[in-house]
C-alpha cells in the first residue's frame, strides 16, 4: 500500500452483475451495476460511484482488488484462444482420450466435451524422458522441423507437456525457449511450470486450459489495466481461484489459477463477515443472478481442493472447494418433456435479464417469481437502482402458469420451490454427503438473490440461524479486499516406502526457496498428499513442522476414517506429493459499528406477500432503520444491493457487527 492512502477498492464482475466496494475512513460504500459486455468498463464504471458516494479521489485508494468471469465464461462458451499442443509422441491424442471413468454409469451414449485443442493442432515430438531420466534427447532438427509447423498453423498459444516433464523438465524448457524464439507472440504454458506433478491427462488438461484461456485474459487485463492507470487508480490485485491475491502481470502471464476468482472471494467475505460475529463453522450460501456457490467452512477455514472439472475439463490447480450449480435469480423456469416444471440452468444473465428489469427478456426466472410473490419493491438497488417492471413479471409467469393450469402466483411459488430444491441439493452435498451435520453450522446468505433464499434453506436442512452479512449483496466485492496475497506451489516425491522426515524436509525445501523468492516474509502452509499402499488416489494432509513421522501418519489415517468410515493400521502409507502455501494477509479494514437510531426505528410499510398458499400483510423495513429491534415475521428488510425475506416462523435483529440475524422463532 502506498504512504498516505487510506482507501480499499474491491470489484467483483458476476454474471449479471458488477459488484464493488470501497472501504474508507472506516465506512463501506457499496455499488452494484449491471455487467457490461466489456467487463472493464463496468469495473471502471463501479469505481466512480464509489468515489463519488465517498467524496473520495482515485488517489486515496491504497489498494485494488478484483475478481473476474473472463477465464471461466470464456472455458464455458467455448471462446478461448486457437490453440495448438506438443507432446511425447505416441500421446497426440491423451487429450482426447482422457480417463476411462464414467460419470453417468447407465448413459450408454455419454457426450464428452470435444478437446480444447483439435486434432489437427496437436503435434508431437521425439523424445523421451523416463523416471530414471533421458532415454531419448530433443535434438535441434525436431525442434527445427517443429517450430516450422507450428507456424504453418498460426496457433495463438500453445501447451507442452512431455512424459514426466514434472520430474526432469529439461526438454520443456528447451521446448519453451525455442517457441518463445521462433513464435513471438504466441502464448506458450508448459505443463512443468503450470502443474509439476504426476498423472499425465490431469497434468495435460490443466496446461491446455492455461494455453487456451490466457491470451483471453491478458487482453481484458492490459485493456482493463490501461484503463485504470487513465483513471488514476492503483493498479489491480486479481483473486485467484484458491482465494489469494496475484499482481496484476502474473494474473495476466496465466490464466487458470483464476477459474473461481469471483466465487472464491465470496468465500474469503463470508468468513471475514461471519467471524466479526463470533462464528467460525459456517456454510457460506452464495446465490447471485446466475449461479449459487456454496461452500462449508469449519474453524474459520475453507477447504483447497486440487481435483475440480470446469466445463468437462480437470483442473487441478488449488481451488477453494466450492460446490456450483446454475441457479440465481436470472435462472429461467420451464417445462420439460415430460410436464414437469424446471429452473435454470439457462439464465437471462443483465441482458436481456428477467422480464421485470423492461429490458426487452420475456422469460419467467426466479427474480420475476420473488416479484410477483411480494418479496421485492418496486426497484433493486436503492433510490437510484433499477425500477422494476411487475406487470412484465406477473405476463412472463402467467404464460407459464397457464400450461401448469395454476394461478399467477401458485405458479410463482412453484418457481421458488424448485429453484430452493436445487440448490438444498448443492448444500446436502457439502455438509450431509460428506459426513457433517447441517444442524452444527450457521448458514450465512449473501450475494444478490441470497437473503431471499437463505431462511427457506436452512429451515429445509434444520439450521436454526441464518447470518446476512453486512454488505450481504457484494460481499465477494468485500472478500476482495480483507484476503490475502498468496502462492501455491506442488511437486510429485512418489515414494512408496522408506521416506521419513530428512526425505520429507529436503522436498519442502525446494519449495521453500520459490517462496522466499516469490513472497518473501511470508507464511508458510505445509501440506502433502498420502495414500495407503494399493490405493489410486490420496488424501491431502496438513504438515507440521518439526517433521515426525509417526504423527503425520496418524493425521493421514484419521483423515481416512474421517472420510471413508475406517481406518487400516498396520498398511503402509505412500507419500505422493508435498505442497506449500505460502500467504501474506492484508491489513484488515477497520470498520465502524453499527449507526444506531437515536429514537425508537419508523414505522415500517406494509404490503402483501405470499407465504405458505395465502397473501399475508407483511412489514416492509429499511436495514439502516432496524437499530436494536427484533422483528417478527413475516417481513421483508430491504437494503440497496439485496432484500432479506423473513418468513412466518422466523425473527430477525442486527447484531453489534452490523450483521443482520435470522433465527427459527423457537431459537431465543
Amino acid at each position: 500500500m502506498k504512504p498516505g492512502r487510506q482507501a480499499l477498492l474491491g470489484v467483483d464482475v458476476g454474471g449479471t452483475f458488477t459488484d464493488a466496494v470501497l472501504v474508507f475512513k472506516g465506512a463501506i460504500f457499496r455499488a452494484k451495476v449491471p455487467t457490461t459486455r466489456d467487463q472493464s468498463e463496468g469495473v471502471l464504471l463501479s469505481a466512480r460511484r464509489l468515489l463519488e458516494q465517498a467524496g473520495a479521489a482515485a488517489a486515496d485508494i491504497a489498494y485494488f482488488a478484483h475478481g473476474m468471469t473472463t477465464a471461466t465464461n470464456a472455458l464455458l462458451e467455448r471462446k478461448g484462444a486457437r490453440t495448438a499442443a506438443v507432446s511425447t509422441r505416441g500421446f497426440k491424442d491423451l487429450l482426447e482420450i482422457g480417463r476411462q471413468n464414467r460419470p453417468r454409469l447407465y448413459d450408454l451414449c455419454p457426450q464428452r466435451p470435444e478437446p480444447l485443442v483439435p486434432a489437427g493442432l496437436r503435434l508431437t515430438v521425439d523424445e523421451r524422458v523416463t523416471p530414471s531420466g533421458e532415454e531419448r534427447p530433443l535434438p535441434a532438427p525436431e525442434l527445427a522441423r517443429l517450430t516450422d509447423r507450428l507456424k504453418e498453423l498460426a496457433p495463438e498459444a500453445v501447451a507442452v507437456c512431455l512424459l514426466f516433464s514434472f520430474l526432469e523438465p529439461e526438454h520443456e524448457l528447451l521446448l519453451g525457449e525455442a517457441l518463445a524464439q521462433e513464435l513471438p507472440g504466441v502464448h506458450v504454458s508448459l505443463s512443468s511450470d503450470i502443474l509439476p506433478q504426476f498423472r499425465e491427462y490431469e497434468r495435460f488438461s490443466s496446461t491446455a486450459v492455461d494455453a487456451y484461456l490466457t491470451p483471453v485474459v491478458s487482453k481484458y487485463l492490459a485493456r482493463l489495466g490501461a484503463g485504470v492507470a487513465a483513471a488514476g487508480l492503483p493498479a489491480p490485485a486479481i483473486m485467484q481461484s484458491s482465494g489469494g491475491a496475484l499482481p496484476l502481470e502474473k494474473a495476466a502471464a496465466g490464466a487458470a489459477p483464476l477459474l473461481l476468482s469471483g466465487p472464491a472471494a465470496g468465500v474469503v467475505g463470508a468468513v471475514f463477515a461471519a467471524g466479526r460475529s463470533r462464528v467460525d463453522d459456517l456454510i457460506a450460501f452464495d446465490m447471485g443472478g446466475t449461479s449459487t456457490d456454496v461452500t462449508l467452512i469449519q474453524g474459520g477455514q475453507a477447504a483447497v481442493t486440487s481435483e475440480r472439472e470446469i466445463g468437462g475439463f480437470p483442473v487441478a490447480l488449488p481451488m477453494v472447494d466450492i460446490h456450483t450449480i446454475g441457479a440465481g435469480g436470472g435462472s429461467i423456469a420451464w417445462i420439460d418433456a415430460g410436464g414437469a416444471l424446471r429452473v435454470g440452468p439457462e439464465s437471462a444473465g443483465a441482458d436481456p435479464g428477467p422480464a421485470c428489469y423492461g429490458f426487452g427478456g420475456d422469460l419467467p426466472t426466479v427474480t420475476d417469481a420473488n416479484l410477483c410473490l411480494g418479496y421485492l419493491g418496486g426497484r433493486l438497488g436503492g433510490k437510484e437502482g433499477l425500477a422494476l417492471d411487475a406487470d412484465a413479471a406477473k405476463r412472463a409467469v402467467a404464460a407459464l402458469a397457464v400450461r401448469l393450469g395454476l394461478s399467477v402466483e401458485e405458479a410463482a411459488l412453484g418457481i421458488r420451490r424448485v429453484a430452493n430444491a436445487g440448490m438444498v441439493k448443492a448444500l446436502r452435498v457439502i455438509s450431509v454427503e460428506r459426513g457433517h451435520d447441517p444442524r452444527r453450522f450457521v448458514l450465512v446468505a449473501f450475494g444478490g438473490a441470497g437473503p431471499m433464499h437463505g431462511a427457506d434453506l436452512a429451515g429445509e436442512l434444520g439450521i436454526s440461524r441464518v447470518v446476512l452479512p453486512d454488505s450481504c449483496g457484494v460481499l465477494s466485492a468485500l472478500g476482495m479486499v480483507v484476503g490475502e496475497q498468496r502462492r501455491d506451489w506442488v511437486r510429485t516425491v512418489y515414494k512408496a516406502a522408506g521416506w521419513d522426515e530428512t526425505l520429507l524436509a529436503a522436498a519442502f525445501g525446494q519449495l521453500e526457496e520459490k517462496a522466499a523468492a516469490e513472497l518473501p516474509g511470508a507464511a508458510l502452509t505445509r501440506r502433502a498428499d498420502l495414500r495407503y499402499q494399493g490405493q489410486s488416489h490420496e488424501l491431502t494432509v496438513a504438515i507440521d513442522a518439526p517433521f515426525e513421522f509417526g504423527k503425520i501418519s496418524d493425521d493421514f489415517e484419521a483423515a481416512h476414517e474421517q472420510a471413508f468410515g475406517y481406518r487400516n493400521d498396520g498398511q503402509p502409507v505412500e507419500l505422493v506429493n508435498v505442497r506449500l502455501t505460502a500467504a501474506v494477509p492484508l491489513e484488515r479494514p477497520r470498520l465502524a459499528g453499527p449507526v444506531l437510531p437515536a429514537r425508537k426505528p419508523p414505522r415500517p410499510v406494509r404490503r402483501p406477500a405470499f407465504f405458505g398458499g395465502e397473501w399475508l400483510e407483511t412489514e416492509v423495513w429499511q436495514r439502516h432503520e432496524l437499530g436494536d429491534a427484533r422483528l417478527r415475521s413475516p417481513a421483508v428488510i430491504e437494503e440497496a444491493e439485496a432484500t432479506t425475506v423473513v418468513p412466518p416462523g422466523w425473527q430477525a435483529f442486527v447484531d453489534e457487527a452490523n450483521n443482520l440475524w435470522l433465527e427459527a422463532a423457537g431459537d431465543d
